[in-house]
């Protein structure tokens, strides 16, 4: 009987402890989810405005806001990611200053970085004309991606500056600058194309000043904010010394997301050499639109996982990150059973809100179900892909996505879609394949995990980081 008592105590314990941890994840989650969605509006607002130009500006702006994704902010992203695992497991430790220090040497790796890739954007009405696109189209994406090159430079200062601030779990000055900027951006982009006679170039425009509206106010607040002042660091040498640490975990980490983004867009490139086209191009791009915004709370999850787990490690608490999956799995099966329930019965409504022709709404409402399995796999492997970067091992992430998305998803994309007449459903059942796969291998890994052995391999990297460039834990 006593025993009985005992476990059933136990077992509350334990529920109790899930359910702290659950509201811990929500309070970096729930802000995060914003600061993404924000960021990801000011393309969508830009593109709204410039598409009422005309098809030549929307068209063009839509190419070079996708190639600009795909070539710089994406990699940026990626790379900055790195911050996740260093600046995180540094905090945990309560190696403040290195967090700092870690911010301005991804700083400074990035703008490194943002100069042969603005070189490739200044080139790209070349490489879009050498690939086949209209001229007129190219001339104006061209025009657009040069334009865009200061907010590639923004960028790679904001990514650092928001992973500063989430592994301090410091979230609402992330989420006051984004919504002011978004704020800001509408009616400045609203002017800037319609009423500066720069048209089309004036969303470009718009998005770079919107981008360092964002930079200046985290980065005054982190100049001037006691909240940072434990975690300010003076510009020294050490930024320097920590370029190699931070570009062994920025590759992989840039890998691990651009993989499996390139695929998406490898997805909508391949509908358009399908028969109709226009058809299958537009209700893929649809369906994508509708995954990716909604990627956006798997995204802010992520980063949740990445923060309590890097901490978690960082200050030796084993228990405490095995505790943190738990909860986010739950979170995770919340997540998506709300987002496919609510996706499943609507497919004729997001049909209209991105077209008139029924043609197009019928196909995107067949394509619904395939939607909702998407959003599933999407939220487990985005949490999951949060616990990599937590724990440092994006190496292994970036080869599961090469292997689930260019060995699997897209070779039965390509066969289904072209060898077996499925068209565009069998392009989107073969990245769902690529999806499925990549979820149940990060699964097997992370229930495989030996925290307690984890736990300790990030604590003598951190020992060793101390003892060869002398920091001192405050």
């Amino acid at each position: 009987m006593e025993e009985g008592l005992l476990l059933v105590g136990e077992r509350r314990r334990r529920w109790k402890e899930i359910g702290e941890e659950v509201k811990r994840l929500g309070y970096i989650a729930a802000p995060m989810v914003a600061v993404t969605l924000s960021f990801y509006l000011l393309e969508i607002v830009s593109l709204i405005m410039v598409g009422h130009l005309g098809e030549l500006a929307l068209s063009s702006a839509a190419i070079a806001i996708s190639l600009a994704g795909i070539t710089g902010f994406s990699f940026l992203l990626g790379m900055a990611s790195a911050l996740e695992t260093i600046s995180g497991q540094a905090f945990g430790a309560q190696q403040y200053k290195k967090l700092g220090t870690q911010t301005y040497t991804a700083i400074f790796s990035l703008i490194i970085v943002c100069v042969p890739l603005s070189i490739l954007w200044i080139y790209v009405e070349d490489l879009l004309k050498y690939v086949g696109q209209d001229p007129q189209i190219s001339r104006e994406a061209g025009r657009f991606s040069m334009w865009l090159i200061p907010a590639l430079f923004g960028s790679a200062i904001l990514q650092p500056l928001i992973r500063y601030y989430q592994m301090q779990s410091l979230i609402f000055p992330m989420l006051v600058s984004s919504c002011m900027t978004l704020c800001f951006h509408i009616p400045l982009c609203w002017a800037l194309v319609f009423k500066s006679g720069l048209e089309n170039i004036g969303g470009a425009v718009a998005m770079d000043i919107s981008m360092w509206l964002n930079v200046a106010m985290l980065g005054l607040f982190m100049k001037y904010s006691p909240d940072c002042q434990k975690t300010r660091a003076p510009i020294s040498m050490k930024i320097f010394e920590g370029m190699k640490e931070f570009f062994r975990y920025a590759i992989p980490s840039a890998l691990m997301i651009c993989l499996e983004w390139w695929s998406f867009e490898l997805l909508i490139l391949l509908s358009g050499l399908l028969p109709n086209p226009q058809l299958e191009t537009s209700v893929l791009s649809i369906c994508l639109n509708i995954v990716v915004t909604l990627y956006a709370i798997p995204f802010g999850l992520a980063a949740a996982a990445s923060t309590r787990i890097s901490n978690e490690l960082g200050a030796g608490r084993p228990e405490g990150a095995r505790l943190s999956v738990i909860a986010l799995m739950l979170l995770a099966a919340l997540n998506s059973l709300i987002v496919s329930l609510t996706i499943f019965p609507s497919g004729k409504v997001f049909g209209y809100i991105f077209s008139n022709e029924k043609e197009v709404v019928d196909y995107v409402a067949n394509m619904a179900p395939l939607v909702c399995l998407s959003i599933i796999t999407d939220c487990l492997q985005g949490v999951l892909s949060g616990v990599a970067r937590g724990c440092g091992w994006q190496h292994l992430g970036a080869y599961i996505n090469l292997v689930a998305f260019y060995l699997f998803g897209v070779p039965i994309a390509a066969a289904l879609s072209f060898w077996f007449d499925f068209r565009g459903k069998g392009l989107w059942i073969g990245i769902l394949c690529g999806a499925t796969m990549q979820s149940l291998m990060l699964v097997i890994i992370t229930a495989c995990m030996n925290w307690e052995k984890q736990a300790a391999k990030v604590r003598e990297r951190l020992c060793e980081e101390e003892s060869l460039f002398g920091d001192r834990l405050t």
